[in-house]
């Protein structure tokens, strides 16, 4: 379970959002600049927020009240960006194995093979990232941050970078990652249909608020995402 409430000025801009979560993936949604990935950077560890507390599984990585902040590569949470950050000079199975080594964890074949197969990338081991699509980077990328033994996976605006005949091939390794992977997703997007077929839980910011919070029935409330208003639309247990 991920718990968020912070508050964190970022210049003339400032958020201030609460919200919790469980299994499964929870969708971040809104507009850009609405700070989706200001939040996913601080639950990430990559800044802290100015007062409040975030926790994975009722453990506190963030908590300023008691002077708690757990550096990133102490959180066993993976980040997926949106244009993938393969090592361009290994091939994926060296991409693969370069996570499990930073992160100090012993060889797991077993698991190893489990993910692969999951993603859908044997037959790309001995490639180059050069030499594959950007639906392919996507999928290694996340095996790679799978191999690390994440307790928490965050996805920022993986399908971004995509057309639309990759986003059609990828959307399917989602839905198993989600089904079959067994580690909770934070996944960042602006595009309703994405979150729609993914989550199940969806958290709606706009200039830093959370507006929205509830199942993914609160996205039909934003058929104009112009028209939000700052005030929560909805609030669900």
């Amino acid at each position: 379970m991920l718990e968020v409430d912070v508050t964190k000025a970022l210049g003339d801009f400032s958020l201030e959002i609460a919200f919790s979560s469980g299994p499964g993936i929870t969708g971040l949604f809104g507009r850009s600049g609405a700070g989706k990935t200001s939040l996913v950077n601080m639950i990430a560890g990559l800044q802290g927020p100015d007062r409040g507390r975030i926790a994975i599984d009722g453990a506190a990585v963030d908590d300023t009240a008691n002077g708690i902040h757990v550096p990133p590569h102490r959180r066993r949470i993976g980040y997926v960006f949106q244009d993938a950050r393969l090592f361009p000079h290994f091939s994926v199975r060296g991409n693969l194995d370069y996570g499990r080594r930073m992160n100090g964890l012993a060889h797991d074949a077993e698991t190893e093979s489990r993910i692969v197969q999951l993603l859908g990338i044997e037959h790309l081991l001995d490639r180059r990232p050069g030499a594959l699509s950007g639906g392919e980077r996507q999928r290694v990328a996340l095996a790679r941050a799978l191999l690390c033994r994440p307790r928490l996976l965050l996805l920022d605006e993986p399908l971004g970078a995509l057309d639309g005949e990759r986003k059609a091939e990828i959307l399917p390794y989602l839905e198993k990652l989600r089904d079959e992977g067994g580690v909770p997703m934070v996944y960042v997007s602006h595009d309703a249909s994405e979150l729609r077929r993914l989550a199940s839980h969806v958290v709606v910011l706009r200039h830093g608020r959370v507006v929205a919070d509830g199942g993914t029935d609160v996205l039909a409330d934003l058929a104009n995402a112009d028209s939000i208003d700052p005030a929560p639309l909805r609030r669900q247990a």
